[in-house]
């Protein structure tokens, strides 16, 4: 299996099969290709949460806003998983979740040390690209497709692949929790308009039916969406494990006011 994700929309990633295709006869599954464009970080954090649910794959990624510079192309073996994509740190957090063996959840893998965790990075060759603004096409598809056919724990010098000497990791801020509250950030805004924060979970685990205040405004715990009105705040706990901001039937990100990167202050 190779799975493909990117922010390129449509028709793009048609090309990067039809090349992939070409020298494989993998199954293709499509993760999504519509992850907020040029957003490394935010990509970062959906693959993080979704690849662990996949069985032993190689994982194409191409969130590119370096593309044609001199940023590296990288290829990441993480315990039965390979990960292919651009030397901007988009895949390191998936790859520590994929070494752990299942999903992290919150932040646990994310803090996971490379040099301890059964991950190892890979620089690919790269010589003269038919194009300096499609990598996607041109160096990751062909590479996903030798490391599909290689083997994760096959390929080689000899495939076109160096151990990198150094790499662009990312990792994610961590929120500060104390007796009186947490205080965070938004880490990304899903398709409903929730807001995912690096609050851990156990910030407000015990306390639904209650309410704090966000950013100075009151706002009721609960367990799901549907336990307050169509239209009405909340703040639960998601699938991620993390502190979300939401409206039931609404957008949290314009009810709350904050966007990717901002802070929150959770009182109690």
């Amino acid at each position: 299996m190779i799975t493909l994700s990117s922010d390129f929309g449509s028709p793009y990633p048609a090309a990067m099969k039809g090349v992939v295709l070409q020298q494989s006869d993998a199954r293709l599954v499509d993760v999504a290709h519509d992850f907020p464009r040029q957003d490394v970080r935010a990509t970062a954090f959906w693959l993080r949460e979704v690849l662990p649910h996949f069985p032993p794959a190689v994982h194409l990624v191409v969130v590119d806003p370096g593309v044609g510079t001199d940023r590296a192309a990288v290829v990441v073996r993480a315990g039965d998983h390979a990960l292919v994509g651009p030397d901007n740190g988009v895949l390191l957090p998936a790859a520590r979740a994929l070494a752990a063996g299942a999903d992290s959840g919150g932040d646990d893998g994310d803090a996971a040390d490379l040099d301890a965790a059964d991950v190892e990075i890979f620089q690919i060759a790269v010589d003269d690209p038919q194009s300096s603004t499609f990598h996607g096409r041109d160096v990751f598809a062909p590479a996903a497709a030798t490391v599909h056919e290689a083997g994760v724990d096959h390929f080689h010098e000899d495939d076109g692949f160096a151990p990198a000497d150094s790499f662009e990791d990312l990792q994610f801020p961590t929120a500060t929790v104390s007796d009186l509250g947490a205080s965070g950030e938004a880490l990304v805004v899903d398709g409903f308009g929730n807001v995912v924060t690096n609050v851990p979970g156990d910030a407000v685990a015990g306390r639904f039916g209650e309410q704090v205040r966000i950013n100075g405004e009151p706002a009721p715990v609960r367990r799901t969406y549907a336990h307050v009105d169509p239209g009405d705040r909340l703040v639960t706990v998601g699938s991620h494990g993390n502190v979300e901001l939401a409206v039931n039937r609404g957008r949290g990100d314009e009810a709350f006011r904050v966007d990717p990167g901002s802070r929150v202050e959770l009182e109690y």
